[in-house]
């Protein structure tokens, strides 16, 4: 009983660290992005944006120092050797818990640029955070539903047009996107649901990025395809706050950025659409067997210290 008391007395201690943190950052965030709305000149918002974006790399830096701090964690990670922050990247990862976000800024923080996640329009007005996605240049993504096409036909394709003009921005400083193709977090209870074909994956939503991708595809570098396993147990929240997290493993595959799917029409263009569904469907596959290699050899090497 008094073990489960240190451990919950852990996690608050690093929760509060952390939510103190998270103010501290989002003052000036706040104040720099009140001066991108009152200043609306091109090179000073430019300036701006670096700005916060450092404020974001120094809150993600000191979250990771406290997470260091709470968990003894064994970091396995492989692929990440030629990355550079003066690239642009689209990423690719499978997403199993909220943790999942940490793991991701903690290993490409300073590595690559500054993590932003395509987030859908309405959350721009929500309290505080919305105004401060804004600021960080987060893409909100416009996207119609068939049944509101049916009624709007003229409306098709408008999604594409203003995914471009919101990415439009990320040409002036170099951008990662990061996009979780589940579109939810994986389980098996959703994956038998779903009826997916793949075994540690759900299918993945293709809509979204094929969008993204022709949207921005000449500004990427590359696609990183992210793989996130945790040997042990999938840790929720909590347990990463109160120090049980143990083994992580981050698999990173570069992919390059083909050129057929740069400005295609996925609403409208039927045979692009099929083509970008089996081109999806192979890096999904080949994710899929990675990440079944990577636990048979982790359960392997955990069976061999074990005996």
């Amino acid at each position: 009983m008094f073990g489960k008391f240190l451990t919950n007395a852990k996690g608050v201690a690093a929760l509060t660290v952390i939510t103190a943190d998270t103010i501290v950052w989002f003052t000036p965030i706040m104040l720099f992005t009140l001066f991108k709305i009152v200043i609306p000149v091109r090179p000073f918002r430019n300036l701006m944006t670096r700005w916060i974006m450092a404020m974001g790399e120094n809150w993600v830096s000191f979250n990771a120092f406290v997470f260091s701090a709470v968990n003894k964690v064994e970091w396995q990670l492989t692929g990440i050797e030629d990355l550079d922050k003066k690239h642009w990247y689209m990423v690719f990862a499978n997403h199993q818990t909220w943790v999942d976000i940490v793991i991701l800024q903690t290993v490409f923080n300073r590595r690559i640029p500054f993590l932003k996640f395509f987030l859908k329009q309405q959350l721009i007005w929500f309290p505080f955070l919305g105004i401060a996605f804004w600021a960080m240049d987060m893409p909100f993504m416009r996207r119609h539903s068939k049944s509101y096409l049916a009624k709007h036909p003229e409306k098709k394709g408008s999604d594409l047009v203003a995914t471009r003009k919101a990415c439009q921005k990320f040409r002036d400083t170099p951008t990662t996107v990061i996009n979780f193709l589940e579109g939810t977090r994986f389980s098996e209870i959703k994956r038998e649901k779903k009826n997916s074909p793949f075994e540690h994956l759900l299918p993945p939503r293709a809509g979204g990025v094929a969008i993204a991708l022709s949207a921005m595809g000449d500004m990427f570098d590359a696609v990183l395809d992210v793989s996130i396993v945790y040997p042990d147990r999938v840790p929720k929240f909590w347990d990463m706050m109160c120090g049980k997290m143990t083994k992580v493993i981050v698999d990173v595959v570069t992919l390059p950025v083909e050129t057929w799917y740069v400005g295609a029409d996925y609403a409208n263009d039927r045979e692009f659409r099929q083509r970008f569904h089996r081109w999806l469907t192979d890096v999904w596959q080949n994710k899929d067997r990675r990440i079944g290699a990577i636990k048979e050899e982790a359960q392997a090497a955990s069976a061999g210290s074990a005996a």
